[in-house]
């Protein structure tokens, strides 16, 4: 992966391109007076909640008795 460094100025005339950069894997450092200011990245898409329903099944067992309370443990509910 190179790394792309770019002043300020080129950063504002360039912005597209330092995007579609980011979007491959480029990592793009931005830079003012020569000193790294601020890293492009792009963002990894979000996973919609209703994507990630089953993804553990097969994988996850409950006891048998999962529902059932222990009685030294209910005692401090009451």
């Amino acid at each position: 992966m190179e790394v792309v460094r770019v002043g300020m100025h080129e950063a504002k005339t360039q912005l597209s391109r330092l995007v579609q950069l980011a979007e491959t894997g480029e990592e793009v450092i931005i830079q003012r007076s020569g000193r790294p200011a601020a890293r492009l990245v792009a963002l990894q898409p979000r996973r919609r909640v209703a994507d990630a329903f089953g993804v553990l099944r097969g994988q996850i067992e409950l006891a048998d008795d999962f529902d059932e309370l222990p009685a030294d443990f209910a005692e401090h509910f009451s």
